[in-house]
């Protein structure tokens, strides 16, 4: 079963990631869905990300620097922490989540046209109750 979620996964991916560059984000890259796809909407301590997306705490500081210099998201002290950074998405950021989010939408229902809008359907809610009981 991995085999076949990673086959669908790679190629959502692969699709995804290239019609971000075609949408006006040609900087975003795969990896940094680590950070974007576990920030809260007020922002987050890096250690936090780091321990979501399940990565080093350097590996996601790493992140957090390459998407501020692209000007995706902004870090300040963290105002509880004064050790921490807490990384908060910028207006660039949300519109890049956002189109990530349409994008996404448009290759789930590329593939209900493949095996069907009610099986897709059918296949989003197995899969959403397999994730709610896994976590």
């Amino acid at each position: 079963m991995g085999g076949l979620l990673r086959v669908v996964e790679e190629r959502m991916r692969a699709r995804v990631y290239a019609q971000m560059a075609e949408v006006g984000f040609p900087d975003i890259r795969p990896a940094h869905s680590s950070l974007l796809r576990n920030i809260a909407e007020d922002g987050s301590r890096v250690s936090d990300l780091a321990q979501r997306a399940q990565m080093t705490k350097q590996s996601m500081s790493y992140l957090a620097d390459s998407l501020e210099a692209a000007g995706y998201v902004a870090q300040t002290p963290d105002p509880t922490d004064g050790r921490a950074k807490r990384v908060r998405l910028t207006n660039k950021g949300r519109a890049a989540g956002e189109a990530m989010v349409k994008l996404s939408a448009e290759m789930e229902a590329e593939f209900g046209e493949l095996i069907g809008r009610t099986q897709m359907v059918r296949l989003r809610r197995l899969l959403e109750q397999l994730a709610d009981r896994l976590a």
